[in-house]
């Protein structure tokens, strides 16, 4: 395979053109070119568009070589290069990698199961609009459940009810840390400001997703609530890697374009889905990622008119959380973690349900 200092240079020849004619047409310094075509500097991405344009070769195979190389320039004196570039692989197809995600490439289990919840989302809707105290209770309960689970995913050792006395009632439990304490008021808090999002009809966006950041850490961190991490960081018990501080701004900002892309044409379940899982996946903070990922993943469930979905953090199903998770992460695999949200959107719906 040739290199590209070799592409390059068989390319100027077979123009039959001199170093001089070659910066003529390339803008490129004489003695530049000669070091590029003997391999002794690496050409910059403008260089490289200048000897496609002159020696008419396709910049998008230019540039492949180009990248090959700076990766392998990158690895090539590490002990573990082989197994950086496997794991570099597995990371370019899933992150950057948003296949189109049609229905048509869902499983029939995953269909079937979408099927079932969008029918108990009609008789939800049928049900609809609760009032008054019916209305209160109901929001209630389900909104300390879920800040109870989301916590308790994360090590939160409040019960359900000492996260209600905390939350409602305002009650300090003895033996539990202040961190505890705020972690369940914060949380709540976030849960509220989800429902006031959509009742102003606000669409998910950078901003909302700093401002649940915040909410989730104000108090616990104030110099990392609401703000993007600037080091790196790994998950325990997870071969998972988030990527490096540096590449955070370029990975969210695709985050958001993935989003905005398949917003309309997904299933709003599997929207849900894909953002929390891509969120905790990129783990853009120094903490709070999960809760944050999960409070996502309900205001889109919610904006579509479904109930807020719980996972649960009990230690069974917590461990089926981060298997499903990992399932994605390490083998590209999204089916069950598609299954997991969907279950919990399903049991949710039929929990409201039932206390109608």
């Amino acid at each position: 395979m040739k290199t590209l200092a070799q592409i390059l240079q068989d390319a100027r020849e077979q123009k039959s053109l001199t170093l001089k004619e070659a910066v003529m047409r390339t803008g490129v310094d004489a003695g530049l070119i000669s070091k590029i075509e003997r391999g002794k500097r690496f050409p910059s991405e403008g260089n490289l568009k200048a000897f496609s344009e002159a020696y008419e070769l396709r910049l998008d195979a230019l540039k492949k070589q180009w990248l090959v190389e700076k990766v392998f320039n990158l690895v090539q004196y590490e002990e573990q290069a082989s197994e950086i570039l496997a794991l570099a692989e597995s990371r370019v197809e899933y992150l950057a990698g948003a296949k189109a995600l049609e229905f048509s490439k869902l499983s029939a289990s995953v269909l079937a199961k979408l099927k079932e919840v969008d029918q108990l989302q009609v008789q939800w809707q049928q049900k609809r609009p609760l009032i008054g105290t019916q209305l209160q209770k109901m929001q209630e309960y389900f909104h300390v459940a879920y800040t109870y689970e989301s916590n308790r995913i994360e090590g939160n050792t409040l019960s359900l009810q000492e996260t209600h006395l905390v939350i409602n009632e305002g009650i300090t439990i003895g033996g539990k840390s202040m961190k505890e304490h705020l972690e369940a008021i914060n949380h709540a808090e976030a849960v509220d400001f989800v429902e006031e999002l959509v009742k102003g009809g606000v669409d998910f966006n950078a901003r909302t997703l700093m401002e649940l950041h915040y909410l989730v850490l104000k108090g616990i961190d104030r110099e990392n609530a609401g703000k993007f991490r600037s080091v790196p960081v790994r998950i325990s018990g997870s071969e998972h890697m988030p990527p490096q501080p540096y590449l955070l701004g370029k990975m969210m900002e695709d985050y958001f374009i993935h989003y905005n892309s398949h917003k309309t044409s997904l299933h709003p379940v599997i929207l849900a889905a894909e953002m929390h899982e891509r969120l905790v996946s990129v783990h853009p903070f120094v903490d709070g990622n999960g809760r944050t990922s999960r409070l996502v993943m309900n205001l889109i469930l919610v904006s579509h008119g479904f109930t807020l979905a719980n996972l649960k953090g009990d230690n069974t199903s917590r461990l089926a959380y981060y298997k499903a998770l990992e399932s994605v992460q390490v083998n590209n695999d999204p089916a069950p973690f598609y299954e997991l949200v969907i279950d919990a959107v399903k049991d949710s719906l039929q929990q409201h349900l039932d206390l109608v």
